[in-house]
């Protein structure tokens, strides 16, 4: 709490600072956005965009309030209310319509479906279940603003608690800007023992010089997502959960399976990517520019688990007191590339990477005469590329990498390629395959629960992806990926002990996902938007398991009041995924697992919210799944672990532009 206060505190200190030093911006445009936007990613105003007026600066524009991503891709603010800001305003602060949440903000969520890093080359960290709040590089953006801007983001939580995210940016000068934000969470929840606690501090800065020949974005990030755990609501207090009892409907009276448990993720990053232009253009018809790129990376993260008493939940334990798990990464990365731009080539980029990682753990492990090491670590060199060309307004891009060097094989190759018909159609199509050695925790794990110790020697995961899409103004975007996984790796409970541990299966496993998205209006004031997702898995093993059907759909009215003053959204929400084997979730390893044994899902979820803008004010009032008491409870968003029941929340984002 304390932390959140201070970050709050310290935004609008720096807001009164700064205001009092604004700089004059002129209507000719003070940002020069030659050298920062790349392609037309720049993201085109809704019918509510925000004026010149709205933002109290007559000499500054929204279009000069820029957003640039990780790949240079640069979009502006939006201040704007839609159905999209509806669907992000959450714990993610993105769109989680393939994810299922737990009953607390803050614990983990479910896939509803299958997604991977295409360009990986190395093992990911595990305790993934942990992961969706822990900001990666990609997850970082870099701002280039004429004047001062503040976003504060405001959301109640569970029981006792809040969430904030609080933002601000400056410009000390063109070439120079910089920004701070803190997001922070405390919920108690409505379960015993599900607190959680998380943070992530993020600074970034951009500089550029005057001759706009060299460039450089860094960003420093210090993350700790901590949660209470309580191994779900045991077996026995299931049919009283499911009864709808009133005497029940307070659901701290549920027995769980352990109360002093709990695990913690933290990361600190520190990340610069530069780049200098050798050959520079003067001009957008130039032929040639010669740029090189460097980035420097360096990031250090641990994740604990801790349980003051032996628990038989997890099996038997080494110690009967004190209990505690913990894994550590550091991992430095460098890469040097050349970028080559031409008229008739196109965009061509090499890259030479190296990277230095060190996993594991403290101490090494002899259990029933095997010998478990404490650390993987070592050094690996890889190679890459990338190009883009278009030609006769084909967009084309291709990337590939390899690791040349170092004892994980890896590599990725992936195309993609877009065509735009008119302004109402557009159609796409990609291609990718990646092959890299499994996560860190598949391979080697250390715990002070005997069955949680092993060391294995699993094969690359390959996968194989096509996609095809297609944006209609008349059909809506519909995407369709056909995906091929080899030698997969699971977690899975098996064995008389019923305990989770790793597995890899040999059989190939095939998987179809259409997704479809389309907004109507009519009678003026109203529309329905729809998100319809189908999966089909071909897997003999049963050890990839997906609903076939989900589905999200939300009835609006739209209209303006007070003068235009008040701009208000209001509307029903129905989502729903059919019946599968939902994957269960190890709280010891923060890692879902595959289960067989029931399925789970089947249940509709009605929201109703109304959402208001007022000037740079969007107020958002939801009631959540209120129709709980009334279609039965049997919904789960995990094995043991219930889906949330109804509650009113309340929020609010407020922009500021000084």
């Amino acid at each position: 709490m304390r932390k959140i206060f201070l970050a709050v505190f310290l935004m609008f200190c720096v807001n009164i600072v700064v205001a009092q030093t604004k700089p004059t911006i002129t209507r000719d445009g003070s940002v020069n956005q030659t050298n920062t936007i790349y392609g037309d990613s720049l993201s085109k105003r809704s019918s509510e965009s925000t004026s010149i007026k709205d933002i109290k600066n007559f000499d500054a524009k929204i279009e000069q309030y820029l957003i640039i991503s990780e790949n240079n891709d640069t979009t502006y603010v939006d201040t704007t209310l839609t159905i999209q800001k509806e669907y992000k305003f959450n714990y993610l602060r993105r769109d989680n319509f393939e994810l299922l949440p737990f009953s607390n903000v803050g614990q983990t969520y479910n896939s509803l479906s299958y997604t991977y890093k295409r360009d990986a080359l190395m093992p990911l960290f595990g305790a993934r279940a942990r992961h969706f709040n822990y900001m990666e590089i990609e997850d970082i953006n870099y701002y280039e603003v004429p004047t001062p801007f503040t976003e504060l983001y405001y959301k109640t939580a569970f029981k006792q608690g809040q969430q904030l995210d609080a933002f601000f940016t400056v410009n000390t000068s063109k070439q120079l800007n910089f920004s701070i934000a803190y997001k922070g969470l405390r919920s108690l929840g409505k379960y015993q023992h599900i607190l959680t606690s998380t943070g992530n501090f993020r600074f970034t800065t951009s500089y550029k010089t005057k001759n706009n020949r060299y460039f450089a974005n860094a960003h420093i990030v210090m993350q700790d997502l901590f949660n209470e755990e309580n191994g779900g609501v045991r077996d026995d207090n299931l049919p009283f959960f499911e009864s709808g009892d009133p005497e029940f409907k307070d659901r701290a009276v549920l027995a769980v399976n352990f109360e002093d448990a709990d695990n913690i993720l933290k990361g600190k990053r520190f990340h610069l990517d530069q780049h200098y232009y050798l050959v520079k253009s003067k001009d957008s018809l130039a032929k040639n520019m010669l740029r090189i790129n460097n980035i420097i990376s360096f990031e250090d993260k641990y994740y604990e688990f801790n349980q003051d008493a032996e628990n038989e939940f997890f099996g038997e334990a080494f110690q009967s007191r004190g209990l505690r798990d913990r894994v550590t990464l550091e991992s430095f990365t460098a890469e040097l590339g050349l970028n080559y731009v031409n008229n008739i080539i196109g965009n061509v980029t090499f890259n030479v990477g190296y990277n230095n990682y060190n996993y594991g753990y403290d101490k090494v492990a002899l259990i029933d005469n095997n010998y478990i090491t404490n650390r993987l670590k070592g050094d690996i060199v890889s190679v890459g590329g990338q190009y883009n060309k278009t030609i006769r307004g084909f967009k084309l891009h291709a990337e590939a990498g390899l690791n040349v060097i170092g004892d994980f094989d890896g590599n990725y190759i992936s195309g993609n390629m877009s065509y735009k018909l008119n302004d109402k159609l557009s159609v796409g199509a990609e291609a990718s395959h990646n092959s890299r050695a499994p996560n860190y925790n598949y391979q080697l794990y250390q715990s002070v629960y005997k069955n949680y110790n092993w060391q294995t020697n699993f094969n690359n995961t390959e996968t194989q992806q096509l996609g095809f899409n297609i944006n209609s103004k008349l059909l809506g975007m519909v995407s369709a990926n056909f995906t091929t996984i080899n030698d997969y790796t699971y977690f899975m409970k098996e064995g008389a002990d019923d305990l989770v541990k790793p597995f890899q299966t040999d059989q190939s496993i095939s998987y179809v996902k259409v997704k479809w998205e389309k907004g109507f209006n009519f009678l003026r004031k109203f529309s329905l938007y729809n998100t319809i997702m189908f999966q089909n898995v071909q897997d003999d093993g049963m050890v990839f398991n997906l609903p076939e059907l989900t589905t999200r759909n939300t009835l609006m009215y739209s209209n303006r009041f007070f003068k235009n003053a008040l701009f208000l959204q209001t509307g029903l929400t129905f989502s729903y995924f059919t019946n599968y084997k939902m994957d269960g979730y190890d709280p010891l390893l923060a890692e879902f697992y595959v289960q067989n044994n029931q399925d789970y899902g089947n249940f509709p979820r009605f929201d109703f919210f109304v959402n208001a803008k007022i000037s740079q004010i969007r107020i958002y009032l939801k009631a959540e799944h209120f129709n709980s008491a009334w279609t039965g409870y049997d919904f789960y968003s995990a094995p043991n672990y219930p889906y949330r029941d109804f509650t009113v929340r309340f929020g609010v984002v407020w922009n500021f532009f000084l």
